[in-house]
């Protein structure tokens, strides 16, 4: 008899940010005091400190503070000149940001497929998609592991082309040692609160080894000014402000062992989910996957997601539209069984709870609830 049938039910979620919060709770809001009782709450002290942390965090010269990771995306490719008339080729299995951002400055993404073992940009399919229009490329480090950065970054010299990694879901993860976003021109990062290094509200940054860039982006999250009131061009009104980044500083300390713990948890699901008709993540020998999301891919998904919901289980859809198939880019001509590999993503993948405070009671409670659903469906 599985063990699931004697168990009371549970309620898992799929992230669990008030156990988050409870975990450090107490050194949070003696951050949060420090700042609310010293009135500077817009690029002040708790900010340049953020900033010059994550920067030694991932070995790079400068870091830029903004207001999301969608704006890091964007001020980025403003700043290398990205605009009206350029192509910039990205993957269509990511968050909708990774492209918006390309539309939002002029230019037009450029879709190609992704490796249906990793969901990662595929560099096979990057130089074929290469035209005079092309200005740059967005290799995005989907789910927590990064693309072939070697690859890419090859790619790129021999065609005068940006890399502007997308690295928002891969804060902890690395590449032959060297940390996610610090490989390209740019590395663009998100503070969304279910992000590994989630803030308590929106928060991006920006890394880069160049300083004029730096120094543009600097200039461009306050309006295009330096010094204030002084305005070089048009800009944006776009900062990362004091409170979330001394909280991030806080929860920055804890960011290696909590990509240890989830790890852990990872290997824990391989163990107890590896014999069932399901796919697992694959973890490329070039690098260390930080586990952002734990996907899994199975064609019965809407069954077992609705299985999961009745044993208190959330579970998610990443992602349900590829986009190059979304309507608003329509006017691009694609067309279904252009990109195989991530159109079959879209209808396969699924998330499992996967969080550092996911107790191991829980996490077998899953393995359990997966397991019956599949021995049912064998009977």
């Amino acid at each position: 008899m599985s063990n699931i049938l004697v168990q009371t039910k549970r309620s898992i979620p799929l992230i669990d940010l008030q156990a988050s919060y409870a975990s450090i709770s107490e050194e949070l809001l003696r951050a949060a005091e420090e700042v609310l009782s010293s009135g500077h709450y817009i690029n002040g002290p708790q900010v340049q400190a953020f900033e010059e942390e994550l920067a030694q965090y991932l070995n790079v010269p400068y870091a830029v503070g903004v207001a999301n990771g969608t704006d890091a995306l964007m001020l980025t490719l403003d700043a290398l000149g990205v605009g009206p008339g350029d192509e910039v080729i990205t993957s269509p299995f990511t968050f909708f940001a990774s492209a918006e951002v390309i539309s939002r400055v002029g230019a037009t993404p450029v879709f190609v497929d992704v490796n249906p073992d990793t969901y990662l940009i595929d560099t096979e399919c990057i130089e074929r998609a290469i035209t005079p229009r092309t200005k740059a490329i967005i290799p995005v480090h989907i789910f927590g592991q990064m693309a072939d950065m070697d690859a890419v970054n090859d790619i790129a010299m021999r065609h005068g082309l940006h890399v502007v990694e997308d690295a928002c879901q891969a804060l902890g993860a690395n590449y032959n040692g060297k940390q996610a976003g610090s490989l390209g021109t740019a590395g663009c990062f998100s503070f969304f609160p279910t992000k590994n290094l989630g803030g308590f509200g929106d928060g991006g940054i920006v890394v880069t080894h160049d300083a004029e860039l730096a120094r543009t982006i600097r200039m461009l999250r306050v309006h295009g000014s330096n010094p204030k009131y002084y305005h070089a061009r048009v800009g944006y009104n776009s900062r990362l402000d004091e409170l979330q980044a001394s909280l991030l500083r806080v929860k920055l300390r804890r960011l290696n062992e909590w990509t240890d713990v989830r790890r852990q948890k990872v290997k824990q699901y391989e163990e107890g989910l590896s014999q069932l008709p399901i796919t697992l993540p694959t973890e490329l020998d070039y690098g260390k996957h930080a586990y952002h999301l734990y996907i899994i891919e199975t064609d019965q998904r809407e069954q077992l997601m609705a299985h999961l919901k009745e044993q208190g289980i959330d579970s998610g859809v990443y992602y349900p539209v590829p986009l190059h198939l979304q309507e608003v880019y329509r006017p691009l001509e694609y067309s279904e069984g252009d990109l195989t590999h991530a159109e079959q993503a879209s209808v396969r993948c699924m998330a499992l709870p996967l969080f550092p405070e996911l107790t191991q009671q829980d996490q077998q409670y899953i393995i359990d609830t997966v397991t019956q659903f599949f021995k049912g469906r064998d009977k």
